[in-house]
């Protein structure tokens, strides 16, 4: 068994596929929260540069060359967030590798086209604490009220009744003092600090009505890979 971002879509994790996205509208410093089995993670990265470089094994003289491709500008920080802990409680472990300033956060198992720099500049322009990327695909998931004048949130509710909904789609933005609203590891993101924000006005929500697609089923995921496999997967924005 494998964590759900190690899971492949055509031969590279998902969360390469969300990392590729990130990168091309500039965001290359990521903070990985590993728990189940976060040592796969782990290696991954680590053997990484080697996995995307030509590399020539001497074994006579025990020496490994190393032809370098084009690498990806990643700094990555993988931090052991405990197997347990809920999804609220692993953000507020990993707080003092924030910092100060803006931050984007997402899950390890959807990808979509957003565009993450219109993302940002609409939270900026919102002055809230928090942005989640709205979308609207056929049911299942949780909804969203949504005021039509300021898009602020008026309430958030996971995974309730009813199809169409304007949903969670994962992709986030947050002042670092949105974490303020998670108590401890056992706070669920989705339901305490996400209800709270929606509350008290600091909660917005940008609607992205292009691609969007988790990767909860088998189903899901052999959606995606005929997606990349037909050569135009709608969410590979690089080049």
């Amino acid at each position: 068994m494998r964590p759900k971002p190690m899971v492949e879509i055509g031969g590279k994790p998902i969360i390469w596929h969300i990392m590729k996205n990130y990168s091309a509208y500039g965001v290359n410093d990521f903070i990985i929260c590993c728990g189940y089995k976060g040592n796969v993670i782990k290696n991954y990265f680590v053997n990484y540069c080697l996995y995307e470089s030509d590399v020539i094994f001497d074994m006579k003289k025990s020496k490994i060359k190393s032809h370098q491709k084009k690498v990806d500008p990643w700094r990555i920080t993988l931090v052991d967030t405990g197997e347990g802990t809920m999804t609220g409680g692993r953000l507020k472990r990993v707080k003092q590798y924030i910092g100060q300033s803006t931050f984007c956060l997402t899950y390890g198992d959807g990808v979509s086209d957003v565009n993450i720099s219109q993302l940002i500049c609409f939270h900026r322009n919102q002055r809230a604490l928090a942005t989640v990327t709205a979308v609207q695909p056929p049911g299942r998931f949780g909804s969203l009220s949504l005021e039509q004048k300021n898009m602020k949130i008026s309430s958030f509710m996971e995974k309730p009744q009813g199809d169409r909904s304007w949903i969670n789609g994962g992709y986030f933005v947050l002042e670092p003092s949105a974490i303020e609203y998670i108590a401890d590891d056992e706070t669920i993101w989705e339901q305490g600090p996400l209800q709270k924000l929606a509350e008290d006005g600091m909660l917005a929500a940008y609607r992205h009505l292009g691609f969007w697609q988790c990767m909860d089923t088998r189903q899901d995921k052999e959606t995606l890979e005929k997606l990349w496999a037909s050569g135009r997967p709608p969410w590979k924005v690089w080049k």
